[in-house]
């Protein structure tokens, strides 16, 4: 596959904003497929709705649906949350649906990177796949196709440069067999308009199997600010992700981002009881919203994402159904950022 398709966003002076800069709004999509929650889909949707009321009292939330579930979305999630009906096959819209990038002059643009339902595991998923054309047009912006498959979980951006991601998915077969670490690096660059690639090596060690992402990085790591990145990283020896954190750590601490600099990186320690992933957040404007279980650990997991991001109100949302479906409060969530739709 050839990553020359047209002007990119880079070269058009587009780059994705990092994720704690205004926001005009945030998108996310309506539960709905039953063979992924089978008995649990109800859960799910409280889930869902208990986010989305979290994130509209700080900014504008919409909550793309499948034609005719508008009312159960205002039902639950009350009034505002505004109902998109577009047709979704899947709820995970930090993957399936737009990436957004701004320009100097603020104004913003999608890009449409391809979708193929995490390495072919679910269909059908055409819809999902069409969903940040459909999300362009509504929103009457100018859109990139990205001629490669990335979903929006499995990276970070600082705004500044430098991207962080894990090989375990960027480079696993099923995503982009045809292009080598170095193309999908170029293509990093030409479509998020960063000039710095780190490469982590893992996800949780769980993710793997008919509901796994093959290693996203929103359950292990975020950018607290340029320079300083969250890590999940156990100290148990005898936690399941212990070696995946040393590998991840090491890997940090040898790196150096765009500017040149070493990387400040804080260390939290889930334990192992924590039913929920405490570094799968989002960042809204004003606050952190983040699942939490019902456990020991929710306490001082909020306590550390307050010392990291002062001044912003830090909600615990329940999430045990959404860790249930295989993600977080990150996952199902997607930021639009400030400004003004860039046209064609």
């Amino acid at each position: 596959m050839s990553l020359d398709q047209g002007q990119s966003p880079a070269a058009a002076g587009f780059a994705m904003p990092p994720e704690w800069a205004p926001h005009a709004g945030c998108l996310m999509a309506w539960p709905t497929r039953r063979e992924l929650w089978l008995d649990r889909l109800d859960d799910a949707k409280a889930d869902y709705a208990g986010v989305a009321r979290a994130i509209a009292g700080f900014e504008p939330l919409t909550m793309i649906c499948n034609p005719g579930d508008e009312t159960e979305v205002r039902n639950l999630c009350g009034s505002g949350v505004e109902p998109l009906p577009i047709p979704i096959d899947d709820s995970w819209v930090r993957d399936s649906g737009p990436i957004f990038v701004r320009n100097d002059a603020g104004q913003v643009a999608v890009v449409n990177f391809g979708f193929n339902a995490w390495g072919g595991r679910w269909h059908p998923h055409h819809n999902d796949a069409d969903l940040p054309n459909r999300i362009a047009a509504h929103l009457g912006m100018r859109s990139f196709a990205a001629p490669f498959v990335l979903e929006g979980g499995a990276f970070l951006v600082d705004g500044e440069g430098t991207l962080i991601t894990t090989e375990q998915c960027l480079l696993n077969p099923n995503r982009n067999p045809e292009l080598s670490r170095a193309q999908i690096e170029q293509g990093l660059r030409d479509y998020l308009g960063v000039s710095t690639v780190v490469w982590l090596k893992s996800g949780h060690s769980t993710d793997v199997g008919p509901a796994g992402t093959d290693g996203h990085l929103d359950g292990v790591a975020a950018f607290v600010a340029p320079g300083h990145v969250m890590l999940e990283a156990p100290h148990d020896p005898d936690d399941a992700e212990f070696a995946g954190g040393v590998a991840n750590l090491a890997a940090l601490t040898s790196a150096r981002d765009a500017r040149g600099r070493a990387f400040q990186v804080s260390q939290l320690d889930p334990g192992p009881e924590a039913s929920v992933s405490y570094a799968n957040f989002y960042i809204a404007n004003g606050a952190i919203v983040v699942a939490v279980g019902g456990e020991d650990a929710d306490g001082p997991a909020l306590d550390f994402l307050a010392t990291m991001y002062p001044g912003r109100e830090v909600i615990g949302v329940p999430g045990l159904a959404i860790a249930y479906g295989g993600g977080g409060v990150h996952c199902i969530t997607q930021q639009i950022p400030a400004g003004e739709p860039a046209q064609v």
